[in-house]
């Protein structure tokens, strides 16, 4: 009797973990964010430490001014600045807070201005993902939409 109820403790713990895991795991997957000829798409992927990465995958307007393909030339990283603006990571290092249903403790680089700031993800509806960037309580919101 004793067998049966570590076995059946220990399948509840282990489907525990699996339902946690796999509202965690919502958040993969591609999104559209911005409009015309800003609009890009963000692919957000699971890392091997069980956090997430969002790097951005395709752009409406992939060029610079002068034609050629826009690089990451504000990133305070110089060994970033000729990374193609199509293969930039917005964030890394994101996990799931379970209290607070969102993900958080990470921060989300803004390669227009070329800086990073606290970040927190969460979900609006099934399709939209609200992504808040705040420095010193200041913020602000996009949203962008599950594919």
């Amino acid at each position: 009797m004793k067998r049966i109820i570590l076995t059946l403790a220990a399948a509840f713990a282990a489907l525990s973990m699996f339902a946690q895991n796999d509202k965690a795991d919502n958040i993969l997957g591609t999104y559209n964010a911005g409009a015309g000829k800003d609009a890009y798409k963000v692919k957000i992927e699971k890392m091997p430490d069980a956090s997430y990465k969002a790097s951005i995958c395709w752009l409406a307007d992939p060029y610079d001014e002068s034609g050629k393909i826009a690089k990451d030339t504000k990133n305070p990283d110089k060994a970033l600045r000729d990374t193609p603006m199509d293969k930039v990571v917005l964030i890394s290092g994101l996990k799931y807070n379970k209290e607070k249903q969102r993900w958080d403790g990470a921060k989300i680089y803004d390669p227009q201005r070329g800086i990073k700031v606290n970040v927190t993800v969460s979900f609006e509806n099934a399709k939209k993902l609200n992504v808040r960037g705040t420095v010193m309580g200041i913020g602000e919101t996009v949203v962008w939409t599950k594919e």
